[in-house]
């Protein structure tokens, strides 16, 4: 079998954008960036490089525990003790972020929520990981087995905070998905991110992202800093119908990440328009079925196909359809056959997959032969 691209009738179908991030200069070593309702790639560089998590690990930890509250494992009316290693690891002796929870207190577990999104709290962190799983290693299994199920293929965790430790790993590309992820299917919970403060044990702190007080339409999510591989942040901005996600790393420095985070995200919002490729049901190309009673069939895309095109360049877009060649019969309408990729400067900015218009039954033994003898001499050349 063959996968086949076509990409004839698409390819000169665009002309009006350009090789990823063309226009845009950044300091960022590594970058990814999404526009989320058509999931186009905006900025790619170093998308799948592994890199240190650091704070972003988070959000790793906020999915485990929303999904448990999902799942009915965890509850919003529980409370957790706050245990000594909790308290020295990520508490007020550490030095590090902390939502200042005291040893041998307990801590409801919305507020242990707000303390990570708002804080980056890593005794929070700690404290939930004791209390749903008994110990850090057990939700650090539960991490890592949601992050599979997720596809976060990078993403690999050692605790519960992100803190330092070489088994720690992940990718932009992993972090945007993985924020996407949570805006999309926990928003109440979401919000969270957005607040300007939190305020625990009578110290209250401000809300750790400084995008979110720059009232842009960042609405989360968290920044971090790894020895050796510099400043992060994986962030979301929403404006006018627009929401972008990003993640970026290898920043020099704080204020350089908050600069140029900020920088790209308004690049974003600004030099793009949204075009429609094809409507929902439109052929988009034809595709030969093995032993069937019709030899093709349309391939179309169930829901409209959009993509966002960068307004200041004019380089052109290209689309193919991918498809495993021949189609096999009998065929059911509405089966997933195929995907079209479209790509911009040689890299993907979206796939979409696409479906059989109609179903088709099996042909003839004339028609199933004569197909028999077409594969034959398509492979032998």
């Amino acid at each position: 079998m063959r996968a086949i691209a076509l990409s004839s009738m698409v390819a000169c179908l665009l002309a009006a954008s350009a090789a990823l991030g063309q226009g845009v200069e950044t300091k960022a070593k590594q970058v990814y960036m999404i526009e989320q309702e058509t999931g186009t790639v905006l900025l790619s560089r170093e998308a799948d490089t592994v890199v240190a998590p650091a704070s972003n690990a988070k959000l790793m930890t906020m999915e485990v525990a929303l999904e448990a509250i999902r799942s009915g494992d965890l509850t919003l009316t529980s409370d957790f003790p706050v245990s000594e290693f909790a308290w020295r690891t990520g508490g007020a002796p550490s030095g590090t972020s902390t939502m200042f929870a005291a040893i041998k207190s307990r801590v409801p577990v919305p507020a242990l929520l707000t303390a990570i999104a708002v804080q980056f709290a890593n005794d929070a962190c700690l404290i939930l990981a004791e209390g749903l799983a008994g110990s850090e290693q057990g939700f650090v299994d539960r991490m890592n087995a949601r992050a599979a199920a997720l596809g976060l293929s990078a993403s690999r965790f050692a605790n519960a905070t992100g803190l330092p430790d070489p088994r720690n790993q992940t990718s932009m590309r992993d972090l945007v998905t993985l924020a996407r992820h949570l805006q999309e299917t926990y928003p109440d919970a979401y919000a969270n991110y957005a607040l300007p403060d939190f305020e625990w044990n009578k110290i209250r702190q401000r809300n750790r992202n400084p995008l979110v007080h720059a009232n842009i339409g960042v609405d989360g999510l968290v920044t971090g800093f790894a020895e050796g591989q510099g400043f992060s942040i994986v962030a979301s901005m929403a404006r006018e119908g627009r929401r972008v996600f990003l993640a970026a790393g290898g920043f020099a420095s704080d204020k350089e990440r908050t600069e140029e985070s900020r920088k790209l995200l308004d690049w974003a919002m600004t030099d793009f328009a949204r075009k429609r490729l094809f409507e929902a049901g439109e052929t988009v190309a034809e595709a030969a079925v093995y032993g069937g009673a019709v030899p093709h069939v349309a391939l179309v895309p169930v829901a409209p196909v959009d993509i966002l095109l960068q307004t200041s360049s004019q380089e052109k877009v290209v689309a193919e359809v991918v498809y495993r060649w021949p189609l096999k019969s009998p065929l059911a309408k509405g089966a997933e056959v195929g995907r079209l990729v479209v790509t911009r400067g040689g890299k993907t900015i979206r796939e979409v997959p696409l479906a059989a218009a109609q179903a088709v039954d099996q042909g003839p033994l004339t028609r199933r032969a004569a197909d028999a003898l077409q594969e034959l001499l398509f492979f032998w050349l």
